[in-house]
């Protein structure tokens, strides 16, 4: 169970970076040198943390820690930081930058995904600033929808653009908002997507993944199929589960270089295949659940105690361990 004092931490390692500004990595088409500028003039509110995306789950992370422990000394500096930040203006000039001609794909579909969670966050708490962000999330919830129909094929990547991944942070936003045109959507592309894979293989991870293909797509059908038809698609997608295979989809990565932005991610891979691993051993037979919960465990011990110390993992890795905290609870 995550307890206040871990997510006091997870609070203080976030609120050290949301609204750092340097360094900073930018993905802009420029149109012309006039579109050269700093982080906090392109992106109002979400400038810092390194890069966009991760400031947004940032912010997801401290509404999440403001809903589960209000009282925790570091709400009032949550509060104070949503206050500042999460304004009509504010929102209004984020929401210009998307609309700028070659802009239409930044961030897709994973800062997408990440900002409509955070909406989703707002709106399940109450929260006040809800209002302001709406313009941001509708505009990005009506990208999403006119995407996905476009979307040939699933992307696979362990890395951002995972389709898998983002529709299972979109899920939760179709949920809390009743978008149910939007969920109807999801579901339908998640089967097109992913209703007749059999026996994987699971090849991973990649040296760079930060997400496993696999488990989020067993994840997402999880959210989204009847209990009878899950098993009966996992037991198709997974048939060697019981008896631990693949082993190398429960088996931890290590990192050997922390200081690496990208060799980094595996510390983030740990961390959301404990979560998916965490999700997936609920309603399984007891000899299944013991085994995927060991596993979760082991890929926990390996990266939690990395959340920060190098700012290439410490901008965006404590999400992830809230995520899988959050699961274990």
């Amino acid at each position: 169970m995550v307890t206040a004092d871990q997510l006091a931490a997870l609070a203080r390692i976030a609120l050290g970076h949301v609204e750092r500004e340097y360094p900073h990595i930018e993905s802009l088409r420029l149109q012309s040198a006039a579109d050269l500028l700093a982080p906090s003039q392109l992106h109002p509110i979400f400038y810092g943390s390194y890069d966009w995306h991760s400031c947004v789950h940032s912010y997801w992370l401290l509404a999440r820690i403001r809903r589960l422990q209000p009282t925790l000394p570091e709400a009032a500096q949550i509060d104070a930081l949503f206050d500042r930040h999460l304004t009509p203006a504010k929102v209004a000039q984020e929401c210009a930058f998307f609309q700028r001609q070659g802009n239409g794909s930044f961030e897709r579909p994973y800062g997408w995904a990440w900002l409509l969670k955070l909406h989703a966050e707002l709106l399940a708490s109450e929260a006040p600033w809800a209002t302001a962000l709406q313009p941001l999330a509708d505009e990005l919830a009506h990208r999403l929808t006119a995407y996905l129909p476009r979307l040939s094929a699933p992307i696979r990547s362990g890395a951002h653009n995972n389709t898998a991944f983002a529709l299972l942070l979109a899920v939760d936003y179709a949920q809390t908002c009743g978008d149910t045109a939007l969920l109807a959507l999801i579901e339908n592309r998640a089967r097109d997507f992913y209703g007749q894979d059999r026996a994987c293989q699971a090849w991973e991870p990649g040296g760079e993944d930060f997400l496993s293909p696999a488990l989020q797509e067993a994840a997402l059908m999880q959210r989204l199929l009847p209990l009878a038809e899950f098993h009966h698609w996992l037991d198709a997608f997974l048939p060697q589960l019981a008896q631990g295979e693949p082993a190398q989809l429960l088996t931890p990565a290590h990192s050997r270089d922390r200081s690496d932005g990208k060799l980094a991610h595996l510390d983030g891979l740990n961390l959301s295949r404990a979560w998916c691993l965490q999700a997936l051993a609920a309603g399984q037979p007891e000899a299944v659940r013991t085994r995927l919960e060991t596993s979760a465990e082991a890929h926990l011990n390996v990266s939690l105690p990395h959340l920060s110390g190098d700012y290439m993992g410490e901008h965006w890795l404590a999400t992830f361990a809230l995520l899988a905290l959050s699961s274990r609870a």
